[in-house]
């Protein structure tokens, strides 16, 4: 960088000189000079009737990362996975280091249209960013700070006041979320930062607990859903969802077994049993519930009332 800075400025550079001026060894310098012109592609030259180097063309920035035409199309996948963060001042920001990035680039690469549509990110059912919770909420993460705020639960028909150490914010089931301790109700609670209002951080601060640690508190969850319990889940899947099922990482408590006829037997061990009946009715028949007897009766009671609500 001492380097580009003093022939950027229209100096001659000399190895003696500068090696002394840094104290370092001619060898060095040559060394980076040769690496500068031979892999970064700087247009430098040896004047000889100076005995010194130039630059023989402008330079705007200095090259400090070396990308190949695949590292700029991963780049440009990534830029594209972002779209969860939509809507945030995280995404604002993330955009910004990749300009950053990007500007840093010697040259161009093109990307033609067949390249931009070779990859793309779609989540069904994406759920609604707030970012002003979110960036409320990241700031107070960071300065651990309490917060306070309106929530409203599916199905109440009015919000209620929550008092709040916020400990993790995660993306899950295309939703973003808070995990915090609920001081009211003195134990971990999942929010859904959609039905958050009226954020605001608090003077008090707090100490995040050590052993809080976010995946072993969604080790039992399926998706956000962590509960108290300890269910041994036995799901059959017909042959015709078979393949489905075994060409996805559902949890990592799974196990799954072919049988002959082609059908095959999901093993799940998880907290709650809310998330994984409303993704066993998604299976609609391809799919029977043999344990727990509890989860074979709420899936029964729930597609006899469908059948019901059907049956004029």
């Amino acid at each position: 960088m001492r380097i580009h800075e003093r022939l950027r400025d229209g100096a001659a550079l000399n190895c003696t000189r500068f090696a002394a001026e840094l104290d370092v060894s001619r060898k060095t310098i040559q060394r980076d000079i040769d690496h500068m012109r031979d892999r970064l592609g700087l247009p430098l030259e040896y004047d000889r009737a100076t005995h010194s180097y130039v630059y023989t063309a402008p330079v705007e920035a200095f090259p400090t990362v070396q990308m190949s035409e695949g590292d700029a199309f991963a780049l440009f996948v990534a830029e594209r996975a972002l779209e969860p963060l939509r809507g945030t001042p995280l995404f604002e920001r993330l955009q910004s280091t990749f300009e950053k990035l990007t500007s840093t680039l010697k040259g161009s690469v093109e990307l033609t249209a067949e390249d931009q549509g070779a990859v793309s990110f779609a989540q069904f059912g994406e759920g609604r960013t707030n970012a002003q919770a979110f960036d409320r909420l990241q700031k107070a993460h960071a300065e651990e700070r309490e917060v306070s705020f309106a929530y409203k639960k599916p199905g109440s028909a009015q919000a209620e006041p929550r008092h709040v150490r916020p400990y993790h914010l995660t993306h899950r089931d295309n939703l973003w979320y808070l995990v915090g301790y609920d001081l009211n109700r003195e134990d971990i609670r999942t929010f859904a930062l959609p039905r958050m209002s009226e954020v605001t951080l608090t003077k008090k601060k707090f100490t995040r607990p050590t052993d809080f640690s976010p995946a072993t508190f969604f080790a039992s969850a399926l998706g956000v859903v962590e509960g108290k319990g300890d269910y041994q889940i036995h799901v059959r899947f017909d042959a015709s969802a078979a393949e489905r099922i075994e060409e996805r990482d559902w949890h990592e408590s799974q196990k799954t077994t072919r049988r002959r006829d082609g059908s095959v037997d999901l093993h799940l061990r998880l907290g709650s049993l809310v998330e994984i009946k409303r993704w066993i009715l998604g299976w609609g028949a391809a799919a029977e519930v043999i344990a727990p007897a509890e989860l074979r009766t709420q899936v029964a009671q729930t597609t006899r009332a469908m059948a019901a609500r059907y049956a004029s």
